[in-house]
């Protein structure tokens, strides 16, 4: 993982980006490893339906699209972070943060779905502006910023349940939920949300002039610094979003949950996220990746995570086999990497 950007935005040059910076080579719309992906989740698919004959029941599927939706939307934020050589290991301990705080909203106000989703998406804004900010102008890196702050987010978040389950939490949420009132055409809500909002990040990485730039802070921060891109400005927002994503995501976890929270809501979310979005092909050292892949990655990560639990294995195993995934993809990236570098 690189260093995030440190110098002063006041020392870099007023000049406009150049040609050779903004004309970055960008991934295909589509990726070989996007397709690997498609055909290993469609064998997993028909082999786990003949298997374990409910798994290809809708009554299956549905909450595994639910639990896919949250992972998925913070992937796309996450995505976007380690396009530009950055990470974020709070995510899990923020998702904990909002999710008890809206809770604790519908409990003991009674608010509105409007109010809710507003409150979850603001709080997470604010939690990723406080890692951005440490980032872009704190100098410090990545990963240990955001390691502490997991940390402090977690006892934040501890302090909001006060040792306690949230009880009875109402329907308000729904919409975003697993009954009837959740899904159209029998696809959940939150996961047709997703969707959308992954097919909008998509666009904007490929046709926007700061979604390329994202690609070139990640290739060369000094050259995309030198060329005139904002790189601190660039890097604050893909923080803010992710914390903005983890807003809505929370809402989507309390919304697919029981009319009870505990604390252990969030916990391991982070390596789930991080996993969907390596094993999506996005390159851990920055500079390419695609949201596409993303959300291919997340879906393999709960089909496997399913399956296990139908087939009656273990738990554990569920891991291993995302383990060998993430060791698999990260291998095949460096390999390609070295093989650009030796061209």
């Amino acid at each position: 993982m690189t260093a995030a950007p440190t110098t002063d935005p006041s020392t870099a040059p007023e000049a406009p980006p150049t040609r050779a910076v903004t004309k970055r080579i960008l991934p295909s719309p589509v990726t070989g490893q996007e397709g690997v992906l498609v055909a290993i989740i469609l064998v997993l698919w028909v082999v786990l339906s003949f298997t374990t004959p409910a798994f290809g029941s809708a009554s299956s599927w549905q909450p595994l699209l639910s639990s896919v939706a949250p992972i998925a939307l913070m992937g796309v934020g996450m995505t976007m972070i380690i396009i530009t050589a950055g990470i974020d290991v709070s995510v899990g301990g923020a998702l904990m943060v909002t999710a008890v705080t809206t809770a604790k909203l519908l409990v003991d106000q009674g608010v509105s779905l409007v109010v809710a989703v507003l409150v979850a998406a603001a709080l997470g804004l604010v939690l990723g502006l406080v890692n951005g900010l440490l980032i872009a102008y704190g100098r410090v890196q990545a990963i240990i910023i955001t390691f502490g702050t997991a940390n402090i987010f977690q006892f934040l978040g501890r302090q909001i349940f006060d040792n306690q389950t949230v009880n009875g939490i109402p329907g308000t949420l729904e919409f975003f939920g697993r009954g009837e009132t959740g899904r159209t055409l029998g696809v959940p809500h939150s996961f047709v949300l997703t969707l959308l909002v992954a097919a909008a990040a998509w666009f904007w990485l490929r046709h926007s002039r700061p979604g390329r730039h994202l690609y070139a802070i990640g290739g060369d921060p000094v050259a995309a610094r030198l060329a005139g891109i904002r790189v601190q400005r660039l890097v604050l927002m893909t923080y803010a979003v992710t914390g903005l994503l983890v807003g809505v995501a929370a809402v989507f976890t309390v919304a697919s949950g029981t009319s009870t929270l505990d604390q252990s809501v969030g916990s391991g979310r982070e390596l789930a996220v991080i996993a969907a979005v390596v094993i999506g092909g996005t390159s851990i050292t920055g500079g390419r990746g695609s949201v596409l892949g993303t959300v291919l990655g997340a879906l393999l990560v709960q089909i496997v995570a399913s399956g296990t639990t139908q087939l009656g294995w273990p738990s554990q195993l569920s891991d291993f086999f995302v383990g060998v995934a993430i060791a698999i993809a990260v291998g095949s990236d460096l390999i390609r990497q070295r093989a650009r570098e030796q061209r």
